[in-house]
């Protein structure tokens, strides 16, 4: 092998020859030449394996298209199998019925007799990169089917003793083979989550049957019905994963774990509560493989977009982000601090709890149980000379005091406030007992949000509002100006709902001087946002309404996630 490698080497001039023949005489011994070869500091993985191809007239491919792996081969050999051994098998031959192993350690033979065994059938070798073979193991293993029915029908001959014994947190979704069935199951509800993109699982029981329901772009839907009695087994084994008390079932527990689908890391924040008919238990998933928002990607208009972005050149004020659970007020957030430049400044953040780490940036997570609440972790924070300080949430009058005085003493502060709109903040600031002239001196901008489901692009088809529709969203007159409106019909990709992705809508209030006079005076939020309306405010529902005109949303849409604007 080592003489066929040099003559390529010779012929090809891929590496140098006198440099390969000397290191294969330094490491004889050392292992296989493929391996040794693989893990040379002197030579690229993408020139040993085109040098092997070479050598062993076999084909090297640059790419791996996914599409050609066949599902007799994902059905017979397990994920983790490929991952461990980097191969992956394409398309059989036609005339020869041979299947393509396409390999990253091209003396691998034991795993290619190995395929050859699984999958019945006789194969060849090709090579290929890690990288490119690991990319396509997880494109091809995540569109496998998932069999959940079939798995809960097998759930009848266990109990909860074998489950204790069993249960073991499995790190890879994909990793299914040879599981106990309650395990298979709840990695193929979690699996099956992942693909439709939901936000939330819930596990829901009733008198005589268990719900499984997906959050999808903010909305439930049912998934999964399942018998009543695999209620304890299901539950106990997202204990499990989550490091709960699997046989405490009076009180509510919450608890957080990690699992892998391939190369995605996904975060699991996990509750269980008490109810009539058994726990139920809600997961909350964080796809860390999708990367934070920037600033430009959050649907924000371009004139809104220019008066945040200076917003976050200031050197001392607050800025609130306000909204109802699940408007995305965190994302907001993330974006902001991801714009500022953590090189130049001293960004600090206090967050229950952290949902992504953000580089340069050093990040606090509250403890209440240990008296570390956002109150107390602020004072801190003020001790370690920070410009830019993010507080997860306003909840009491202590952190919203000491947030304002944090801007008063030179310190930009983001945080975000329970308020349905943006002069609501201020209304809740004064209840909650901070005083107007504290609020009105360092308040310098409140933005309010929500967030709607975009048309799916794929079913996207022209559609006609009625009258009233139209009127309630304050577009009366564009009928008659032949403006065009979309729907999605539903398919496939959108889970046959019409709509695939969210985006959000903003109302950007900025804090000028006649504002500053109202919270001063204690004027009710009406009368704020009346004058912020005359200095140019576009409210929630104008900002949807433009977003329904530009074909982005639809008017139901708007219309359900928003209030009409009275004055």
């Amino acid at each position: 092998m080592k003489d066929l490698l040099i003559q390529a080497a010779r012929r090809t001039g891929l590496v140098d020859a006198e440099q390969l023949a000397t290191f294969l005489e330094e490491s004889a011994g050392q292992g296989r030449v493929d391996e040794v070869l693989l893990n040379c500091p002197y030579f690229t993985e993408d020139a040993i394996l085109k040098l092997f191809a070479e050598a062993l007239c076999w084909e090297f491919l640059p790419e791996v298209p996914a599409k050609s792996v066949p599902v007799e081969f994902v059905e017979s050999v397990p994920a983790l199998y490929a991952q461990h051994h980097y191969l992956i098998g394409i398309q059989p031959d036609a005339d020869l019925g041979e299947l393509t192993v396409v390999l990253s350690k091209p003396l691998d033979a034991n795993a290619l007799d190995n395929v050859s065994k699984m999958t019945g059938m006789p194969v060849r070798a090709a090579v290929s990169t890690r990288a490119a073979i690991t990319s396509v193991i997880d494109v091809a293993y995540e569109q496998r089917s998932t069999v959940i029915e079939e798995v809960a029908e097998e759930l009848d001959s266990q109990n909860l003793d074998q489950l204790i014994d069993e249960a073991s947190t499995s790190d890879d979704l994909l990793d299914v083979v040879n599981r106990p069935p309650v395990i298979r199951l709840v990695n193929d509800i979690l699996f099956r989550a992942l693909q439709l993109r939901a936000s939330d699982i819930h596990v829901h029981p009733y008198e005589a049957r268990i719900q499984v329901r997906y959050r999808i772009d903010g909305i439930l839907y049912d998934a999964l019905s399942l018998n009543k009695n695999v209620l304890p087994l299901v539950v106990s084994r997202i204990k499990v994963m989550a490091g709960m008390d699997i046989a405490e079932r009076r009180l509510p527990q919450d608890g957080r774990c990690s699992v892998r689908l391939g190369q995605r890391e996904v975060d699991l924040r996990i509750s269980t509560v008490p109810t009539s008919y058994g726990e139920r238990s809600v997961m909350r998933l964080l796809d860390k493989s999708t990367g934070l928002f920037g600033l430009n990607e959050l649907g924000l208009g371009q004139d809104d977009l220019k008066k945040f972005d200076s917003l976050l050149n200031r050197s001392h004020g607050v800025i609130f982000v306000t909204g109802p659970t699940g408007s995305g007020k965190s994302t907001t957030l993330y974006a902001c601090l991801n714009r500022i430049n953590s090189a130049e400044k001293n960004v600090i953040t206090v967050e229950d709890p952290i949902e992504y780490q953000l580089e340069g940036i050093s990040q606090i997570q509250v403890a209440s149980r240990k008296g570390m609440t956002f109150a107390t972790s602020l004072r801190h924070v003020l001790r370690q000379d920070p410009d830019v300080i993010m507080v997860g949430e306003v909840r009491d009058i202590e952190t919203a005091r000491m947030a304002i005085q944090s801007s008063l003493t030179g310190h930009l502060v983001f945080s975000t406030l329970h308020t349905n709109d943006s002069a609501g903040a201020v209304s809740r600031l004064l209840d909650l007992g901070v005083e107007p002239y504290l609020v009105s001196s360092s308040l310098i901008a409140i933005i309010a949000q929500r967030l709607v489901r975009k048309v799916c692009q794929d079913c996207k088809e022209p559609a006609t509002p009625s009258l009233h529709e139209l009127r309630e969203l304050g577009l009366g007159d564009v009928a008659d100006t032949g403006g065009e409106f979309f729907v999605g019909a539903g398919c496939d990709k959108c889970f046959q709902t019409g709509y695939r992705g969210r985006t959000g809508i903003y109302e950007l209030m900025l804090i000028n001087e006649e504002v500053q006079n109202l919270i001063y005076k204690r004027e009710t939020a009406g009368t704020i946002k009346r004058v912020a309306l005359n200095a140019g405010l576009q409210t929630l529902r104008m900002d949807g309404a433009s977003k329904v005109l530009a074909g982005i949303t639809t008017v139901s849409e708007v219309l359900r996630v928003t209030q009409a604007d009275v004055l």
